[in-house]
């Protein structure tokens, strides 16, 4: 689209009012409100024969990648990455499509770049996916921060030596997983492959139609729990939970969250969700399958690890007020 074309580096600023942000570990990919900040800028590289199609380059020189390995268990979201392949294929070409004022960015196989909501580990976390819900979260808006000279917005010039990624030292909050030295390769195809253990060189992505909706039975649980499923069996009871509003109700765009638990009273099932949600004056109440009215918890655990599903409520909640 045209703005891209007129465009050498971007910010891309989404439903949330965050911007597409490369973490500083030089792999990771989230949202952040930094629009200042360097990691939130993009340099946009056009495909060579392939017009409407294009590359984002963060400041550390990697690329925006649709990796297809699951963010989690259980939903069909996948991780988005930076990564550096040592050839360059359609997991790191992006597609912008317009929508009214904003743009979707599609890969190659049809999922689209998504900003999820909610709480951890959904929160400011950056997937690629056929959304079901949400359809805001996959529009974005294209601010752009420096433009090509008006005599070379036909042609469409390398970017390379605009915002160059080997010139920007990182602070980084952790170590980088990929020696300084590799960054200043002067082009991708000189850069020595990364190890195959590691996910950040990306294999030939799988043949369109792989990553696909899911089927109808399963629209359901993708569309309102989104609950990771184990490998294996483990120890202690399922605890699936919703934050529920002033009067115990749940919104229909709120995402559901689970842990394991291995504690054997209320007092520590409390605890342990006041860690989980951050909440401090919170009720562990169960719905009546009777009238399905919310009630408090108050006595012991269900027996036999059985799974739990609950809603938090506020103790300075309506519904809160109405418990006997």
């Amino acid at each position: 689209m045209e703005l891209f074309e007129r465009a050498r580096t971007v910010r891309l600023r989404c439903h949330h009012d965050k911007y597409l942000y490369a973490e500083e570990d030089e792999s990771h990919v989230s949202q952040d409100r930094g629009a200042s900040s360097p990691n939130a800028r993009w340099v946009v590289e056009p495909v060579a024969g392939s017009p409407g199609v294009l590359r984002l380059r963060s400041r550390y020189g990697r690329y925006l990648s649709a990796s297809n390995e699951p963010f989690l268990l259980g939903s069909t979201g996948r991780k988005v990455l930076q990564t550096l392949p040592y050839r360059l294929d359609s997991s790191v070409e992006w597609i912008p499509v317009r929508d009214g004022p904003h743009t979707r960015l599609r890969t190659r196989y049809g999922n689209y770049l998504r900003a999820n909501g909610g709480l951890p580990p959904w929160r400011n976390s950056v997937t690629h996916d056929v959304p079901h819900r949400h359809p805001g979260w996959i529009l974005w808006d294209v601010e752009v921060v420096q433009a090509l000279p008006p005599q070379s917005e036909s042609s469409h010039p390398s970017p390379a030596p605009a915002d160059p990624a080997p010139h920007y030292k990182p602070h980084s909050r952790s170590p980088s997983p990929v020696p300084t030295a590799a960054l200043r390769q002067p082009s991708p195809q000189h850069h020595r492959p990364a190890s195959p253990t590691s996910y950040r060189a990306q294999p030939p992505p799988p043949p369109p139609g792989f990553i696909a909706p899911p089927e109808p039975g399963l629209t359901r649980m993708e569309s309102t729990e989104s609950f990771s499923v184990p490998l294996h069996k483990v120890d202690g009871r399922a605890i699936h939970y919703h934050i529920g509003d002033d009067y115990g109700d749940i919104g229909e765009d709120q995402e559901g969250h689970s842990f394991t638990f291995d504690g054997t009273s209320l007092e520590e099932l409390l605890e342990r969700l006041q860690e989980e949600t951050g909440l401090s004056d919170v009720i562990i109440c169960s719905r009546s399958p009777i009238n399905g009215k919310l009630m408090p918890l108050r006595l012991q655990l269900p027996p036999n690890n059985a799974a739990m599903h609950i809603v938090l409520v506020h103790e300075s909640s309506k519904v809160a007020k109405s418990f006997p």
